[in-house]
């Protein structure tokens, strides 16, 4: 069963466990289909994508005009997303904002460069938790794909257990899609999800800290304003 974290008339929010893809791959079934099986619906439209690797929240819409809502809120910045990260290497700084553009090299790998194109930007704070370990609370700004693994390796903190991304291997991939904050038809809505699974979020130190972040869009974001 896959949790139903909020449901309004046309969409719902679910907690997307990690390790599943959002589309049916050829020997596993996508969490698209899952969820619509579950709710006894014949389709659900996708308006934003997790990694196969993250877990966390995922908007479904419940109808074609709904999506396309979503659409504009993505397109015009107003829905606010908030990911953790727990990396096992120091930081080159411990908060701050990473800007670059998307560059695809190989192996379904990205890098960030200086250019000016598919210009990717996300801000971060971190926090030192249990001995060699770092939790890292994530604004993206722009939604590029594998930005923010991209942006925790060029920092010199790939997310642990991104092995993609050369990093240390875990009992999982420590991304999660955390909270999320958007104005729909007049409806302010504001969700957070702590993540279930993975020893290192689990674990006290980093639950006592998730306890102090239930409002990560309090925390003094920098101001920055994207490029037209």
């Amino acid at each position: 069963m896959i949790e139903i974290v909020f449901e309004h008339r046309d969409f719902i929010v679910i907690n997307k466990p990690p390790f599943i893809a959002v589309q049916n791959e050829v020997d596993q079934s996508g969490i698209l289909p899952l969820v619509c099986e579950q709710l006894g619906v014949a389709k659900l439209w996708l308006v934003h994508r997790l990694d196969k690797v993250t877990s966390g929240l995922l908007i479904l819409a419940k109808s074609e005009q709904a999506a396309a809502e979503f659409g504009r809120l993505f397109e015009a910045h107003l829905v606010q997303k908030y990911y953790l990260a727990i990396s096992n290497k120091k930081p080159k700084k411990k908060q701050g904002t990473v800007s670059g553009g998307m560059k695809k090299v190989r192996d379904g790998l990205w890098i960030l460069d200086s250019s000016q194109t598919q210009r990717a930007t996300t801000q971060f704070f971190s926090y030192g938790i249990t001995t060699g370990l770092r939790l890292f609370v994530l604004k993206p700004l722009t939604g590029k794909t594998h930005q923010i693994r991209v942006m925790m390796k060029s920092l010199g903190s790939p997310i642990l257990g991104d092995e993609l991304y050369k990093a240390d291997c875990a009992d999982r991939t420590y991304l999660h899609a955390y909270a999320l904050k958007f104005n729909y038809q007049q409806q302010e809505i504001e969700l957070v999800c702590s993540p279930q699974t993975g020893e290192a979020f689990n674990d006290a130190t980093t639950q006592n800290l998730l306890a102090s972040l239930t409002k990560p869009w309090d925390l003094v974001w920098p101001a920055h304003k994207l490029p037209r």
